[in-house]
């Protein structure tokens, strides 16, 4: 228990310092284009992808952490440019590209200013893949370490029937298309609570191990199951999929108080100080 503990704090600081390297190389790994250096970066010796973006935008401030991304793991690819446009700020140069809604996402060929526009999903890597496919390269995507701990038949007992925290599991299938809608709110509750260490957010693959499914009565997916201190049997989760529905369910169950971002709500803010 003591190693899970150590291993556990391990996974969260390593995971911290990449994500603070990774957005700090990010910022400028989509290079900003602009009436001046448009034609000097596009359309010259390697392919381009170009988003035209408006700041005000919620479409695109959704898309924003996907495609830095993108740009962060594209960015020791010589033959590829990953850009972007403000169009707010440089009107006809959208205008010129036919631009019409938020965001546009085009791909230049190399030595081309004649562009094609992407219509596929709007994540770094489905981007990734059409990119390679346009660019004939064979770029990944690069991925911070997950908050969620990955359930296997072996720590299943270790992890979830441990008396000393509640743990949330999430029984997936990888195939199961409203998993994956899922998967990154559930990384978001994870990341939430990953400071509170009597609290553990997992997952397990129910296809890969179906007899823990069956013995927890898994019938669909995903299915959500809450093991409490007190309850090690188990109970359904029957709550809403959003990030503030579950941080409420676990602040409730648990007596934590985090909000969605990770932080002491004001109110523990509030007893610490009338306590000092």
């Amino acid at each position: 228990m003591e190693m899970y503990q150590i291993w556990s704090r391990r996974i969260a600081l390593g995971a911290f310092a990449f994500v603070l390297l990774f957005l700090s190389a990010s910022a400028d790994d989509v290079v900003v284009l602009s009436e001046d250096n448009f034609e000097k970066e596009v359309g010259q010796d390697r392919g381009a992808l170009v988003e035209f973006y408006a700041p005000w935008c919620g479409h695109c401030k959704k898309l924003a952490p996907e495609y830095e991304k993108l740009g962060s793991s594209f960015k020791k690819a010589k033959s590829v440019l990953i850009g972007k446009v403000d169009c707010d700020e440089h009107k006809s140069l959208c205008s010129k590209y036919g631009v019409s809604g938020y965001p546009t996402i085009q791909w230049f060929p190399k030595g081309s200013l004649e562009p094609k526009k992407y219509e596929g999903p709007r994540t770094a890597d489905s981007l990734a893949e059409f990119v390679n496919t346009e660019g004939g390269t064979n770029v990944k995507i690069a991925t911070a370490p997950s908050n969620v701990v990955v359930l296997t038949s072996e720590n299943f007992n270790e992890v979830v029937l441990d008396e000393t925290k509640d743990v949330l599991v999430e029984f997936y299938a990888p195939w199961c298309g409203h998993c994956k809608s899922l998967a990154p709110t559930y990384e978001k509750v994870a990341t939430a609570f990953k400071l509170e260490e009597d609290v553990v957010i997992a997952n397990l693959d129910a296809d890969k191990y179906k007899d823990l499914a069956e013995k927890y009565d898994v019938s669909g997916f995903p299915t959500l199951k809450f093991f409490p201190k007190g309850n090690k049997a188990g109970e359904e989760y029957g709550g809403g999929r959003d990030l503030d529905d579950f941080v409420a369910f676990i602040n409730e169950k648990s007596g934590t108080s985090r909000d969605v971002k990770g932080q002491l709500t004001s109110q523990v803010s509030e007893m610490t100080s009338k306590r000092s």
